[in-house]
């Protein structure tokens, strides 16, 4: 999947191909209304990318599934309208909350080679802190097991890293720490673009 990513000289912005539906509202809640005056429905989705949480307007006449893989990227899209934007953890329903886990879970076990990539790549975020430790679970003690049976032989699954390391479950670690992101209330952001702009 190419992931579309566009430079200028302020800041570098994440575009999401894909997005998956958390929930959808039959009509738009008043911090909409106020700013685009549309009143109809809206769904509240979760990029599959760079997990960009959004507001999305519906194509006329289309039903949409709390769960459902939706495209949004640039093109003719079959049921979504429009991007109103990105939103934060704080805007999501009561029920899109409730979905984040279980779709965050499938997106990574969907993009599973992605999330073993990353323990095979993972690097140092200062001379005294490395990435892979901000993932729960993961001390100094795992981290040199981690790095030294990579670089042994690059990880292949999470059921690799497991059988390999004293890390019990590495897609779990990966998903909490997703879910933490989203939260927006973290130092460091390892898989979360929220704090770029999404706009078109």
């Amino acid at each position: 999947m190419q992931r579309r990513i566009r430079r200028d000289s302020f800041r570098t912005q994440y575009y999401e191909e894909y997005a998956y539906i958390l929930d959808v509202l039959p009509f738009a809640p008043p911090r909409i209304v106020s700013r685009t005056r549309w009143q109809g429905p809206v769904a509240q989705a979760i990029g599959e990318d760079y997990f960009t949480l959004l507001e999305l307007i519906p194509r006329p006449g289309v039903s949409l599934e709390v769960g459902e893989r939706v495209f949004i990227g640039k093109g003719k899209r079959d049921k979504i309208s429009k991007i109103l934007g990105r939103i934060s953890y704080e805007d999501l329903t009561a029920n899109a909350k409730d979905e984040l886990r279980r779709i965050v879970e499938l997106i990574v076990e969907k993009h599973e080679d992605r999330f073993v990539r990353f323990f095979n790549e993972a690097r140092p975020i200062t001379t005294r802190f490395h990435s892979l430790e901000l993932l729960k679970g993961v001390g100094k003690k795992l981290l040199w097991d981690i790095l030294k049976e990579r670089e042994r032989k690059p990880f292949e699954s999470f059921e690799d890293i497991k059988s390999r390391t004293r890390l019990s479950d590495p897609k779990k670690a990966i998903v909490e720490r997703i879910l933490e992101e989203l939260m927006g209330n973290e130092k460091y952001y390892l898989f979360v673009k929220w704090r770029r702009l999404f706009n078109r």
